[in-house]
């Protein structure tokens, strides 16, 4: 099952994204309430194509936080050491945790802008988990329980600020930071362990940003016992797992798209603040 939100005529909804099976194309079958909040949701009866007049996805939710996972790829670790970036050559042992405010929560389409503080602007692809139930000292083997699905993040980085700001708030926190989306594929409908993840700059295959979630050093599960043995997650909540190779720097005019298998694609647009 696939989870949108979306505005129509600038009125926003929840909706299930729905096949066509006799046109092929994606609607949006619209639902009354929240899809999080625990209670029965039915559909309104309205269905928009996703390409409509009128139809603009929005990032699937709206967190309270976000947490991000940084060097949970081998390779990725490697490649922040080789360009520079990073003392340790192979990725930490402990997990290294960090977060964004839901104010650098975007969605399809929305504009990333390169704050005036940065010349040096990378995108980091990765598979998102969204929570859907409270979650607080889970353990390893019931963490999956509490997750509602995945979607896509461009965990969006000011590279030249990272190494200034030990806390990477600037760098990882700056608004739309942290594009979502299009929509959240729910748990069982998602190859999780072995997801893959590529990603394309200005329609160009970005070989070295490839990868898949079978080569995660700290599991999703393991992220979520140990994110949630110091915080409460909410639904909603949003957990980055990490980016699986090597990032880029973007520019303004730039389109950057992160794709992930079985779930789509999210596409954005760089603009100088």
């Amino acid at each position: 099952m696939r989870i949108a939100r979306f505005s129509h005529n600038d009125v926003p909804q929840y909706a299930f994204v729905q096949t066509d099976e006799s046109d092929g194309k994606d609607y949006l079958v619209a639902l009354d309430g929240y899809p999080l909040s625990g209670a029965a949701v039915q559909p309104t009866g309205e269905r928009f194509p996703v390409d409509g007049d009128g139809i603009r996805l929005l990032a699937p939710v709206i967190p309270s936080k976000v947490y991000g996972l940084a060097k949970n790829y081998e390779a990725h670790a490697q490649f922040m050491h080789e360009a520079g970036h990073s003392e340790i050559k192979h990725a930490p042992e402990d997990m290294v945790i960090f977060t964004k405010p839901s104010t650098s929560v975007i969605g399809p389409d929305d504009p990333i802008v390169i704050p005036p503080c940065s010349n040096d602007m990378n995108f980091e692809p990765e598979v998102a988990v969204v929570m859907g139930r409270i979650a607080k000292n889970v353990p390893v083997e019931r963490a999956m329980d509490y997750v509602l699905g995945f979607t896509c993040v461009n965990d969006v980085t000011l590279r030249d600020l990272q190494g200034l700001d030990p806390t990477w708030t600037r760098a990882k926190g700056f608004d739309t930071a942290c594009p979502l989306g299009p929509w959240i594929v729910t748990r069982d409908d998602l190859d999780w362990k072995d997801a893959k993840i590529s990603f394309t700059l200005n329609g160009e295959d970005v070989e070295m940003a490839s990868g898949t979630t079978a080569n995660l050093i700290h599991g999703i599960p393991e992220q979520i016992a140990a994110i949630s043995s110091f915080t409460t997650l909410l639904p909603g909540d949003v957990i980055m797992t990490g980016t699986p190779n090597a990032s880029g720097h973007l520019d303004p005019g730039d389109e950057a798209v992160v794709h992930v298998e079985g779930i789509g694609s999210l596409r954005n647009v760089v603009l100088r603040g």
